[in-house]
């Protein structure tokens, strides 16, 4: 999704899409906008706007499951495996 598809959602559908509200991106948008003017660009331009690189983080983060997240889930499926053998 693009944020030209998402920002016409309601806002508790956005929250529910990156974990933040729309007046938070806005701003988190402005932060990044701000850091970004100081800086020379190298390199390729991106194909995606500003607004599509921070949804697509954001939607990064909320789906991202850390490690020891991962290690308490196998560790159950360790469990619940050995407690069938027997």
């Amino acid at each position: 999704m693009t944020y030209e598809q998402v920002k016409s959602l309601k806002p508790e559908d956005f929250k529910r899409l990156c974990s933040v509200r729309p007046e938070t991106f806005n701003q988190m948008l402005e932060v990044v906008r701000s850091l970004r003017q100081g800086k020379q660009k190298t390199g390729r331009p991106s194909k995606l706007s500003l607004e599509d690189q921070l949804l697509m983080t954001l939607e990064y983060w909320r789906e991202y499951r850390t490690y020891k997240e991962r290690q308490r889930a196998e560790g159950r499926r360790h469990k619940e495996r050995s407690i069938n053998k027997n």
